[in-house]
C-alpha cells in the first residue's frame, strides 16, 4: 500500500510503498478515505525542536482520518466490515486511575497515531476496535475526516461552558478557532468576536457565524462594543500567541472563563494576581477531546445539522501532492486542509 512516511530526523516526508498493517484479534483494519492535514504533520514535516524531541522516525504520519472497515479481529463485535468509521487517534492504557476515572483524555500513556505509532497519511490503518466511531449517513468521509480537530473545538467551546446567550472571544483563527466559531454560533452564543492577523482566516471565521471578525490591535473596541464595556463571558484561545492570552485575560469579563487550546512555543510570564485572581477568573487547560463524550456531544450537532464545517474546509489533495498541502496551510491563506485518499481503490 501506499503510505506518506517520515523517513528520518531530516525535514520531508516520503511516500513509499510499505506493507499494508497486520491487525491483532482486538483490532480493525481500516481502508482511509479522507484524512484530514494539521499543523502537527507541519511539525514533523519541518522537523523542528517540538518533533526531535517526540517523534522518532520512520513511521506514518497522519492523526485525522476516516474511511471503510474492511477486515475485523476474531474478538471483535462491535465493528463490522463495511462500516463507514472514523476513530479516536489517542490509544489509551484503559487501566490507568484517569482512564478509569472518566479522564482518559489525559492518560499518561498516550499513544498518538501518527506522531508515536503508524498514522493514516496511507490506504490503510490498524486501529483498536474500541476506538473506531462510526459515522451517521449523512456525514461525509471529509466531515468524518476531521472529527479530531472537531472534538478539540467542541471540547474548547462547550466544556464547563454555558455558551446559550454569552458573549465570546475567540483567539486565533486557525482550522480549529475556525470551528469553534461556528459551534459558539450554532450553541446560541449572542455574540462572537474573532480575533486574528490573517485576513484569510477573519474571512473564513465571517462565513462561520462571527459577529465581529477583527485584528488584535481591534479586539478591545470590538469586544467593549459587544458587552457595553463587561468583557466577555468566555474567551476560548487557540493562538498560543503570548500577546493572545495576556488579551484574553484583559477581556474576558470578572468572573468569566477563558479555555486555553492554544501552546505557547516557550514558557511565558502570567501576572496571576491582576489576570486571573483578583478577576476571579476560571482557566481551562484543554487537552485533546474528552474520550468519548465530546465525541457524542459533536455527533449530536452534526446530526441536528446545528454545525457545518464545510465552510472551513479550503483545499483537498491526493496523497501524491503531499508537498502543495504542506505548502498551503504554511501559506496561511489554507483552512482545513484535506488529503482524499482512495475512492474505490
Amino acid at each position: 500500500m501506499r503510505a506518506l512516511v517520515k523517513a528520518g530526523p531530516t525535514e520531508g516526508f516520503e511516500l513509499r510503498d510499505v506493507p499494508v498493517p497486520t491487525i491483532r484479534e482486538d483490532e480493525v483494519l481500516i481502508r482511509v478515505r479522507a484524512a484530514g492535514v494539521c499543523g502537527t504533520d507541519v511539525h514533523i514535516h519541518d522537523w523542528d525542536a517540538w518533533a526531535q524531541g517526540r517523534c522518532r522516525p520512520p513511521f506514518t504520519v497522519g492523526h485525522e482520518f476516516s474511511g471503510v472497515v474492511e477486515r475485523v479481529g476474531g474478538l471483535v463485535t462491535s465493528v463490522q466490515v463495511g462500516d463507514r468509521v472514523t476513530a479516536e487517534g489517542h490509544i489509551v492504557c484503559g487501566r490507568c486511575h484517569l482512564c478509569r476515572t472518566g479522564n482518559a483524555h489525559v492518560c499518561p500513556e498516550t499513544k498518538i497515531i501518527g506522531v508515536d505509532r503508524d498514522g493514516a497519511f496511507a490506504d490503510y490503518i490498524a486501529m483498536p476496535a474500541s476506538n473506531a466511531w462510526h459515522l451517521d449517513p449523512a456525514v461525509s468521509f471529509a466531515i468524518g475526516g476531521i472529527h479530531d480537530p472537531m472534538g478539540n473545538a467542541f471540547h474548547t467551546a462547550l466544556h464547563g461552558t454555558q455558551l446559550p446567550g454569552a458573549t465570546v472571544l475567540v483567539t486565533g483563527c486557525g482550522p480549529i478557532g475556525i470551528f469553534a466559531v461556528g459551534i459558539a454560533k450554532a450553541a446560541g452564543a449572542s455574540a462572537i468576536i474573532a480575533s486574528d492577523v490573517n485576513p484569510t482566516r477573519l474571512a473564513l471565521a465571517r462565513r462561520m457565524g462571527a459577529t465581529a471578525a477583527v485584528t488584535p490591535a481591534e479586539a478591545a473596541e470590538a469586544v467593549r462594543a459587544a458587552t457595553h464595556g463587561l468583557g466577555v463571558d468566555v474567551v476560548l484561545e487557540m493562538s498560543g500567541v503570548p500577546a493572545a492570552i495576556h488579551q484574553a485575560f484583559a477581556l474576558v469579563r470578572v468572573g468569566g472563563r477563558v479555555q486555553m487550546l492554544g501552546i505557547p512555543a516557550k514558557p511565558m510570564e502570567v501576572d496571576f494576581a491582576t489576570e486571573v485572581i483578583f478577576k476571579g477568573i476560571t482557566v481551562y487547560g484543554v487537552v485533546g477531546r474528552r474520550m468519548y463524550d465530546t465525541w457524542i456531544e459533536m455527533t449530536q450537532f452534526l446530526r441536528a445539522g446545528q454545525f457545518d464545517p464545510t465552510a472551513a474546509i479550503t483545499h483537498t489533495f491526493p496523497l501524491e501532492r503531499h508537498a502543495e498541502a504542506i505548502a498551503a496551510i504554511k501559506s496561511g491563506e489554507a483552512g482545513k486542509v484535506i488529503f482524499e485518499v482512495s475512492g474505490d481503490r
